[in-house]
Order: C-alpha cells, then structure tokens, then sequence
C-alpha cells in the first residue's frame, strides 16, 4: 500500500496534462472560472503578501530550491544505484508537486479564451492596414520623440533611475484601466531581479515568478526598453499568459503612461513590432518607411540591439529553443514565433482607433 501512494505521488503530475489536454477544447470556461475567476483572488493574495517588500521573495525561494536539490542530489547519490526505484520516486514527487503548483498558481491561464476574441478584434490583417497603422505609429512616435527632445537626431535618454521607471510602471495600468476595467492593476508588485546577469546572458529581459507572482525585470537592459519589458511582466501577473497577448497589453499601457518618457517608449516599441512585419513582407517599403522615422528613434532601437548583441553567447540559441519547446508545449503552436503576433493585435485595434 505505502508502494502505491508513493507511484500516485510520484507521477500525479501527470494529471495536469490530462487536465490541460481537456481545458484546451474549453478555452471559455477557462476565461470565466480561473482567468477571471480563481486566479484573480490567488494572484491578488501573492501580490499582497509579496509587493510590499523591496526584494523579491521569488528569487530567493529559486535560490534556497536550487541549493536544496543540488544538496539533496548529493546526499542521496549512492541511492540512485543502490535504491533506483524509490530515489526516482522522490525525485518525481518533487516534480510532480512543482508542475502542479505551477499550473494552478498561474499557467492554466495558457488555455484561456485568445484576446483578439475578448476585445472582438479580427486576428489577420492586410498589408494596406498594416502600412496605414504604420504611418500612424510613425507620427504618434516622432510627436512623441520631438516633446522629449527638439533635436530629431538625438536619441531619448531618460532622467530617471531604473527603481523610478519601475515605479512609474503602474501608473499605464491605471489609465489604461478606463477603457479595460479588467486591466485594474492593484497592488503592484514589480521587482528588479538579482539574477540580472545570467538571465541577460540567456536573452530574456524578464519573467514572471509563478510562485510569488512578481514580476521580474532585469536591471541591466537600457532604460528606455524597461518601461515595456515591465509593462509585459505585469500583462503576465494579470493572467495574460501569451507572449503575443503581453506584448500587446504592456505596450499600450505604456502608451496610455502619463509619463511622457514612458508614453515615447510605448509608442516605439509597439512601431517597432509593426515595422519588422512590414520588412518581412515587403522590405523596399520597410525601407521607404524608415526615412520617415526620426533617426533619434532608430538610434533607441539600434541602443537595445547593441545592448543584447554585447551579451552574445554559444549558450544563448541553447536558452531560446528551450523556451521555445515550453510555448509549445503550453499551449502556443508556434513557440517563440507567437511573438510575432502581436502585429495582429496593433494593427486591428489602431485601425479600429482610426476609423472612428
């Protein structure tokens, strides 16, 4: 008997795949009763617990677990010869409670109803709308540029510390929360990650701590690609667990930032995403598109690209196809291309914007 509960323990991690396997054919369900339901309360509850304090409580759990396994994988080595079965059991016990955890914290959110359906948004587009959204993007974010500094040419920088911008973070949510009420965003809990280094060398910018549910930015990126990457980590804390869908909510709440350097920042990003759609489908008017963009805005983009392109590593392309086998396998077919997606989502919600 004592054998038995051991197997069930060991491998009940095996029931969250059934579960996910039937929750992907009831994406509303999902939407009413965890999205909008449960995980609220649970995200609220961690948010409470956790914001308040000025370091994040995730981290150090990832780096008191990480010591732990490496501690107990050492003690208990000889019994993966002398005691196979029982040492895997454990093993998967651990696993097993871990992937649980995971998915009832925050991760069932995969199988919700996709945004463009929420916000009856169209999710294809022409290449004639994307262009107009384009030219649209343009002007918001040359008026933008032009209020921050007079000389086009220049490119942003921004007066604040990276602790102020991630401050000021929240204060998008609050505006963009007039027009989707269900983007409230309280407390905030955003915290600057102290694995900043490693996670710059593995690509990412930041992630969302399921555990804890903060939401962690690495300090290292420019300022001006901060105020996004934390605009898409909170996206992440309210359930939107999609990349594409994060990218969309976080650049506009940027957007919708009274901050006027946040604001630049929410406008470039999501032209930005609009642009290399637009040179993957016709790059001559990519081209003609970009000589219309002050050079001190292609000086921001160029700045992020130095920036990751000074982080290169052998290791980094090892990194991107893990996470891209994890999209895939929660729920998001096309892995790291779902990024692109986004486009869809700006381009029928600015063309919806201009045509009233």
């Amino acid at each position: 008997m004592q054998q038995y509960k051991k197997l069930i323990l060991a491998f009940s991690g095996l029931s969250i795949i059934v579960i996910n396997a039937i929750l992907k054919h009831f994406p509303e369900f999902v939407e009413q009763y965890y999205s909008n339901g449960l995980y609220v309360w649970i995200s609220k509850l961690m948010r409470y617990s956790f914001g308040w304090l000025p370091f994040s409580v995730g981290d150090i759990l990832y780096t008191v677990a990480i010591l732990y396994v490496l501690r107990w994988l050492i003690q208990h080595r000889k019994r993966i010869i002398n005691d196979t079965k029982n040492w895997f059991l454990e093993l998967c016990t651990g696993l097993s409670f871990a992937y649980i955890a995971f998915h009832v914290l925050w991760a069932f959110n995969y199988y919700r109803q996709p945004l463009h359906v929420a916000l009856d948004l169209n999710d294809d587009y022409t290449t004639e709308e994307l262009n107009n959204v384009i030219d649209y993007l343009i002007t918001e974010a040359n008026e933008a540029h032009s209020k921050l500094n007079p000389i086009d040419s220049l490119k942003i920088e921004f007066p604040y510390s990276k602790a102020e911008i991630i401050d000021k973070i929240p204060q998008g949510y609050v505006e963009l929360q007039k027009t989707f009420p269900e983007l409230k965003y309280n407390p905030a809990s955003i915290k600057s990650s102290i694995y900043s280094t490693p996670l710059t060398y593995m690509g990412f910018s930041g992630y969302l701590n399921p555990f804890t549910n903060e939401a962690q930015v690495d300090v290292l990126i420019p300022k001006y690609k901060l105020a996004t990457t934390g605009s898409h980590e909170v996206a992440h804390q309210l359930g939107f667990a999609a990349e594409n869908e994060a990218n969309f909510i976080g650049g506009l709440a940027a957007m919708h930032n009274p901050d006027p350097y946040m604001e630049y920042s929410g406008k470039a990003f999501a032209l930005r995403h609009c642009l290399y759609e637009l040179y993957r489908r016709d790059p001559e008017a990519y081209e003609q598109k970009k000589t219309l963009l002050y050079k001190g805005v292609l000086k921001n983009y160029q700045e992020v690209q130095d920036f990751w392109m000074a982080y290169q590593n052998p290791l980094e392309p090892i990194f991107a196809s893990t996470y891209d086998t994890f999209l895939k396998a929660n729920n998001q077919a096309k892995g790291m291309e779902s990024y692109s997606y986004v486009v869809a989502l700006f381009v029928n919600y600015f063309e919806g914007q201009l045509e009233k």
